[in-house]
């Protein structure tokens, strides 16, 4: 683990980048997209405006990925959001915990109060679990929202957590 390192995503990497999001999709268990999502898509979901895309690597080889960016905008664009994505390949060894903790900082380093994540699927338990001992909290469960490939329709968590202290935050109204 302490080779891998994390960097910005670059143009050179969307061709791994491709294949590890093909490989969620087309399992069907975490991600809503669709398996026939073009190149295109995919590229601006990673590379579109106000998007931060990183990498783990080991040497040249991609390992997973996550990106951050404002969960809402205007009074709701201290929020962040992020989405992962791990290589099956390099699963279960700390890559996506080195991802999530690496984000964290990331986003406070953006200057973000919180981290929102809209939709993880209750079944992720890997994600589920891997949120929580980060610091995430279960705030609001989408029942059935979630179509999985394997399991039919299943929940969907909304979950949470503030990233520095609210009430030394300044605000754009003084």
């Amino acid at each position: 683990m302490k080779d891998i390192q994390i960097r910005p995503a670059t143009s050179a990497d969307f061709d791994a980048m491709w294949t590890i999001f093909s490989a969620h999709v087309n399992a069907g268990e975490t991600y809503p997209f669709e398996p026939d999502t073009t190149r295109e898509a995919v590229q601006a979901y990673w590379f579109g405006h106000g998007v931060t895309s990183l990498v783990a690597v080991l040497g040249e080889r991609v390992l997973g990925m996550y990106r951050v960016m404002s969960n809402q905008l205007g009074r709701g664009r201290h929020v962040a959001n992020a989405s992962y994505m791990v290589s099956p390949a390099a699963q279960g060894v700390g890559v996506g915990r080195l991802l999530g903790e690496h984000s964290l900082l990331e986003a406070r380093g953006q200057g973000y109060l919180a981290m929102q994540f809209n939709y993880v699927v209750s079944t992720n338990t890997a994600a589920v679990m891997l949120w929580k001992k980060l610091g995430f909290s279960i705030v609001g469960t989408l029942p059935k929202a979630f179509r999985h490939r394997r399991l039919g329709y299943v929940d969907a968590y909304v979950m949470y957590q503030l990233l520095q202290d609210p009430d030394h935050w300044p605000t754009a109204d003084g």
